[in-house]
């Protein structure tokens, strides 16, 4: 026999039953929401360092030991070209950088528009431990200038390499001896290039024989650009970073790649298997210096030189040879992978006008486009 309840009664159960739930789940979450002020303070209260960085640069080893051992957070970005990177260290808003990797090429433009402030080495003392080419800082363009306080470091010295020719042996049975063996047409739709438009007018001057790359005048554009443009053709494709780079050559079986990040794809792509050969060509091979510099509007000042010195240390320098194939400034050169002609990098006539045209290049635009106002 079913028994039978009055509605009221029912209503007023369930009153109570709500009541006791509510007070059960204010006990329970009390706890919780009385400590979460505390955790947004100690959120709040530790430091960030932003970083801009190249692929390779700051690995997750490296990051994870420098945050215990300073107590900070690192918020690492990574750029793939100098464009960007200029972008992100002058964009008039929201949070600064506090440190980032930079050409000394590339430095000298920051310099002239008073974007980094200068470096105390005191806080560096790891720049003892770098090889003496690379503790040489006056003698490498742009890392010293002589301001009302006397010469002053603007750049610490972190990684260099050239930009030769990676060639698949089981393709090229004779080593390629000079950049002209990218327009070849025997490798049509074999060729990788790097997608940058300051690099590819160099290699387009070196090419075209012209005396200073980094100087292009006003006459010879026309005849870099249809040079690009022939390069386009031939070329099945660009890359920004060297992953991107590596995925290219194994998927279309290329044959020949311009190595902008150079022993560093060397390292990437036999590690993926493939039998390649890495060659400085006869007209010498673009080489850049990557060092760590300061922002002048950066927020943490002392955690960036903290930074670099870590940087300096074994366990970072140490992965640039065995993860990255790079050369590191502490362990003494390999003369291997550092001989032939390397003409370092230097600022070039107009970089924003040099991008702009690449971009038209790269879109696939005719001479008389890319050249149009």
């Amino acid at each position: 026999m079913r028994t039978l309840v009055c509605p009221h009664a029912l209503s007023r159960r369930l009153v109570q039953l709500r009541r006791s739930l509510l007070r059960l789940g204010m006990a329970l979450c009390l706890p919780l929401l009385t400590s979460l002020p505390h955790m947004a303070r100690a959120d709040s209260d530790t430091p960030v360092l932003r970083v801009l960085a190249w692929p390779g640069y700051a690995e997750p080893e490296v990051v994870k030991e420098f945050e215990a051992r300073t107590r900070t957070r690192v918020e690492l970005t990574i750029v793939d070209t100098d464009e960007v990177l200029w972008q992100k260290v002058t964009a008039p808003s929201g949070p600064a950088f506090d440190v980032f990797a930079v050409n000394t090429a590339e430095l000298q433009r920051y310099e002239a528009s008073n974007r980094v402030q200068p470096i105390n080495t005191n806080l560096i003392p790891s720049t003892e431990r770098q090889q003496p080419r690379c503790r040489q800082v006056a003698a490498i363009p742009g890392l010293v200038r002589r301001t009302a306080k006397g010469e002053q470091v603007y750049a610490i010295p972190f990684t260099y390499s050239a930009m030769g020719l990676i060639y698949d042996k089981q393709q090229v049975s004779i080593a390629p001896d000079s950049l002209n063996a990218l327009w070849d047409p025997q490798w049509h739709g074999k060729v990788i290039a790097y997608n940058g438009g300051t690099h590819s007018f160099s290699l387009a001057a070196q090419v075209l024989g012209l005396p200073a790359p980094f100087r292009i005048p006003q006459e010879g554009t026309q005849a870099a650009v249809a040079k690009l443009i022939d390069l386009r053709r031939n070329a099945l494709g660009f890359y920004t970073q060297p992953e991107e780079s590596v995925r290219l050559f194994l998927r279309h079986k290329a044959a020949l790649m311009f190595a902008n990040y150079g022993m560093q794809q060397v390292h990437l792509l036999r590690a993926a298997g493939v039998n390649v050969g890495y060659v400085i060509p006869r007209e010498g091979a673009l080489a850049w210096l990557d060092c760590w510099a300061i922002p002048r509007n950066a927020r943490n000042v002392p955690l960036a030189h903290a930074w670099i010195n870590h940087l300096l240390g074994d366990t970072a320098s140490g992965l640039l040879v065995t993860r990255q194939g790079l050369a590191n400034t502490v362990s003494p050169i390999d003369q291997s992978t550092s001989s032939g002609n390397f003409i370092w990098l230097q600022p070039v006539e107009d970089a924003a006008r040099r991008e702009q045209l690449w971009a038209r290049i790269h879109s696939g635009a005719s001479l008389s486009k890319v050249l149009a106002p």
